[in-house]
């Protein structure tokens, strides 16, 4: 039991975590990434801002893809738990990479061009400046993530997973017949178990020996010493 707790600890833990590193990857994806400063020539100089959609595109998609870990951190068992850690602090991984270049070596006049779209319209790139608050913000995202991720893959095994009440009715029979009979270890009976016996033909009200009873097996006769095969008030005749 104190195992099953821990796992339960452990997944709520591990969604929370995913949850605020989802968040601070969608955030940073709306903010201003790099403004960038541009001239054609023609007439004044034209500021641009871009966002974390334009200049790190894949934060977005990685941030959907955290979210989809905490439905499957909550559906998976097994050795498919620590895949998923495995996963996690990949999508972390890859979600820093952006933020740490912009941090590490600025943004370039030819990049920032490029992501703009000024090279199709013959504009140049007279300035940029970097916004490190986005930034930042990812680096937290993806240090929320590797922490959920090795919450994950420290997660007990033998716990994970859907509980049995979304397993299929022959699941869940399988389950039951499986048991050994007099292990002293009996599970309340649900209102969902309780149909499952009856569409199989079981009577989920009576216990087993009452069961046998029932179905026409023959007792056992037992031959009493004691008892009268004579009728009340009289006496076997003697020899």
């Amino acid at each position: 039991m104190s195992e099953t707790k821990s796992s339960t600890r452990a997944t709520r833990i591990a969604a929370l975590l995913l949850a605020g590193a989802a968040l601070c990857l969608w955030a940073a994806s709306r903010m201003t990434w790099v403004t960038v400063a541009s001239s054609d020539g023609l007439g004044e100089d034209r500021v641009t801002d871009l966002d974390g959609g334009n200049w790190a595109a894949a934060t977005t998609p990685l941030a959907l893809a955290l979210v989809a870990a905490i439905a499957a951190a909550f559906a998976v068992r097994g050795w498919l738990v620590r895949v998923l850690g495995v996963l996690v602090a990949v999508v972390g991984v890859v979600a820093a990479l952006p933020a740490i270049g912009l941090l590490a070596g600025g943004a370039s006049n030819d990049r920032a061009a490029d992501i703009a779209g000024f090279a199709r319209v013959a504009t140049q790139v007279t300035a940029t400046e970097v916004s490190a608050g986005p930034a930042v913000l990812v680096l937290l995202g993806s240090l929320l993530a590797l922490v959920g991720a090795v919450v994950l893959i420290r997660k007990p095994i033998a716990a994970g997973g859907l509980s049995s009440k979304y397993d299929s009715p022959a699941a869940r029979r399988e389950a039951a017949a499986s048991r050994p009979a007099g292990d002293g270890k009996q599970e309340p009976q649900t209102q969902r178990m309780l149909w499952d016996a009856l569409d199989a033909g079981e009577d989920p009200t009576v216990d087993d020996a009452d069961q046998r009873s029932t179905s026409g097996e023959p007792r056992a006769v037992t031959n009493d010493a004691t008892e009268d095969t004579g009728r009340p008030g009289t006496r076997p005749e003697s020899d």
